[in-house]
């Protein structure tokens, strides 16, 4: 439903302000009004019997609820929608996680480049990159691992066979990141980024590519809502990738 242009733009807005409890729904949804030009006419809520009484009143389950034109919109959720807004249902998967840590990561290692070499434009910069959104990605496991290890058991082959392992993959990814990051420790960074990463590749080839499976990936921690797939492949060929390229690098085949 969309709003129309020619309408009076004035909206009537009943959200909780108690001394206790500010509804941070009901902010957005008055600073949403506002950027789409509405003045808003803004009641407060201001102790628990005022809000259930509304709410029994209107027969709604939440606040904050907007009317406009007497029409009763909803909450902010149906308030962007009226507004022709993205809203991302309960449940709904999303890449914007990932997007956001690869995205950061990479900024990251163009800045370290920039400070160390003066340039932007150096193969360290993609190995930080890389090293740097390993790291990244193991915190968002680490913040809570019983949750990461829980949903990891619904794909990767080896933590089906020895659950322990999906305890202790995020260290391993952590560590060979971190090592990866400060070029040390080769020995130790190299096998460890290799074996994660080439038996994640294959748990994820097998369960989306060959079963067919619809299943979350657990790539950015388990709570997640990011599908298992492309992202968490390239998560593994990044493991399997720079865990060749420094080995390489160790054993001078590569000079830079």
């Amino acid at each position: 439903m969309k709003h129309n242009a020619a309408q009076e733009k004035t909206a009537t807005v009943y959200r909780m302000v108690m001394p206790e409890h500010v509804c941070p729904y009901g902010l957005k949804t008055v600073d949403l009004l506002e950027r789409e030009g509405f003045a808003v006419d803004d009641h407060y809520l201001e102790t628990r019997e005022e809000t259930d009484a509304f709410k029994e009143k209107h027969g709604v389950k939440t606040t904050p609820q907007t009317f406009i034109d007497g029409e009763r919109i909803g909450g902010y959720d149906d308030l962007r929608e009226y507004f022709g807004k993205s809203v991302q249902k309960e449940g709904e998967t999303s890449y914007q996680p990932v997007i956001a840590i690869f995205g950061v990561a990479f900024l990251l290692g163009l800045a370290v480049s920039w400070y160390v070499f003066g340039t932007i434009f150096t193969v360290q910069a993609i190995e930080w990159f890389v090293s740097l959104s390993m790291a990244l990605l193991a915190i968002q496991k680490l913040q809570d691992i019983r949750s990461f290890s829980t949903m990891f058991l619904n794909y990767d082959l080896l933590a089906r066979r020895w659950v322990r392992y999906g305890f202790i993959y995020p260290f391993g990814e952590a560590l060979a990141g971190i090592l990866m990051v400060a070029h040390a420790l080769p020995i130790v960074s190299v096998p460890v980024s290799l074996f994660i990463g080439t038996v994640g590749a294959i748990s994820v080839f097998k369960a989306v590519y060959i079963d067919k499976r619809e299943l979350k990936c657990a790539c950015v921690g388990g709570g997640s809502n990011v599908p298992l797939g492309f992202v968490s492949l390239t998560e593994n060929l990044f493991m399997i990738g720079m865990g060749l390229w420094m080995g390489a690098k160790a054993l001078g085949w590569v000079v830079l």
